[in-house]
């Protein structure tokens, strides 16, 4: 049974595990047994973010259930449910329908995020089913291991996330990331953006077309906002590059926000969402996608949610930012039950931007009483620059095209130089998108009209073996 996550020291058996799976080198260097080993002896913190979720609470006598849809593949339900077992606890596995798998659409991301109702009459794509969450309290149950993402909502029995749907989520070793390295990735990165942040400007870029610019208001950084805080440990993996909700009435994020892909769904023409004083005021482009987000955005016009300062429902709150440089996208990329591109954005120096109301936050339990359309809708930005200009001119760089630059700080070196010689064996990012004019051959403007047949065609190649 391990300590929590504040205090957390690997120890010293599954620090050789780690070691040895990350020296054979390659993408897919774990066996599945092997980072399950490791995820059974993380830390519980109820933490949504891959490397910081683990089930190390469990011992001898307990009862774990794990619920999973079927486009989970049973190999990877089976690898944790043995890791358990070998601890001495009992597991129970529950298998939902999530019905046939099939080719992602453009109006995926609309239909898994979009509500008008309470999400516990309709629950969303990555959230726990309440069913489920209802049963294993009622059965007793000690563990369950359910959902995969958002926040996990409070329980009288241990409730940790289950996001490894594909074997390779597991092979790709990013759930076994050194807990203690991807700790200080995080607090090195956040230290910048607490210490520094506040009255600060920042401007983030990305060649997709990106260009935004906020300020870091003061107010923003008084700690009351749930995972902007000094130490936001839950948020360790998707750290906040924006202050979340609720928004300041002088907030003045401006500029705009361009890209090819969001969490789920087909990758779409590139779409270009122009904000002006937190707000977003136009739409241009993105294929059925942009479609479908501008007829949520024309309904939703003259709400007023209590959460922002002006009506309207798309606000700018999260930029996210991914810390993990071992995560690679998924394969069968095409397909829904590869979980779409909500995996990638944990990678580090990967930022999501999302724009609407809050996970869960009072504004949406607002919106579904009075039946109002609610959620948040994204965009990736895989190629991002994120700097931090102080009141005195000074120049705070986070992410440099896509390069989280922690992992460049020499105390992060220096520890992974813990694992191994060659520090870049933990530190080098294992997946470095392609996108054509960018990373790869080609002309971007073609990509942009319709990327889906490049990103398929290159996933097919990322996995060929």
């Amino acid at each position: 049974m391990c300590g929590p996550e504040e205090t957390f020291a690997l120890p010293p058996a599954m620090k050789a595990v780690i070691t040895t799976a990350a020296r054979r080198g390659g993408r897919a260097n774990w066996t599945m047994s092997e980072v399950a080993t490791v995820l059974a002896g993380l830390p519980e913190d109820r933490a949504p973010q891959v490397g910081f979720i683990g089930y190390g609470q469990t011992t001898a006598g307990d009862r774990v259930l794990i619920a999973v849809d079927n486009h989970y593949e049973r190999s990877v339900v089976d690898a944790v449910a043995t890791a358990l077992r070998d601890v001495g606890a009992t597991v129970d596995v529950i298998t939902t329908d999530a019905g046939e798998d099939r080719e992602a659409s453009y109006h995926d991301e609309i239909d898994a995020v979009i509500r008008d109702v309470h999400w516990t009459e309709q629950p969303r794509r990555w959230e726990g089913l309440p069913a489920i969450e209802q049963f294993a309290g009622a059965a007793g149950y000690d563990l369950l291991l359910h959902g995969r993402g958002g926040p996990t909502p409070p329980t009288g029995y241990r409730y940790e996330q289950f996001p490894w749907l594909k074997e390779e989520h597991l092979r790709q070793g990013a759930g076994g990331f050194p807990h203690d390295l991807h700790r200080l990735i995080n607090t090195t990165t956040w230290d910048k953006i607490w210490h520094k942040g506040p009255g600060s400007t920042v401007r983030l870029t990305d060649p997709e077309g990106t260009d935004l610019t906020f300020t870091l208001h003061e107010e923003y950084f008084d700690g009351s906002r749930r995972n902007f805080t000094a130490l936001p440990t839950r948020a360790f993996g998707h750290l906040h590059g924006h202050p979340p909700t609720p928004i300041l009435e002088k907030e003045d994020a401006s500029g705009v926000i361009a890209g090819t892909t969001s969490h789920v769904g087909k990758p779409f023409p590139r779409i270009k969402v122009y904000l002006e004083g937190g707000r977003i005021e136009a739409i241009e482009g993105g294929g059925p996608y942009g479609d479908a987000w501008r007829e949520v955005l024309e309904a939703t016009r003259t709400v007023h949610y209590p959460s922002f300062p002006r009506p309207g429902l798309f606000w700018l709150w999260e930029v996210a930012i991914g810390t993990n440089p071992w995560t690679v996208r998924s394969p069968d990329i095409n397909l829904v039950s590869s979980g779409g591109f909500e995996w990638e954005r944990r990678r580090s120096g990967v930022i999501h931007c999302g724009l609407g109301t809050r996970w869960r936050a009072g504004e949406e339990a607002w919106a579904a009483k009075h039946r109002v359309q609610y959620g948040h809708l994204h965009v990736h930005l895989l190629f991002p620059t994120y700097e931090i200009t102080t009141p005195t001119g000074h120049v705070v760089p986070v992410i440099q095209n896509g390069h989280l630059t922690a992992l460049d700080d020499p105390a992060v070196v220096d520890l992974a130089r813990g694992y191994a010689d060659d520090p870049a064996i933990f530190l080098k990012e294992r997946w470095i998108p392609a996108i054509p004019g960018i990373t790869a051959p080609g002309n971007y403007a073609d990509f942009a009209e319709d990327p889906a047949p490049f990103i398929y065609a290159d996933n097919k190649t990322l996995y060929r073996v």
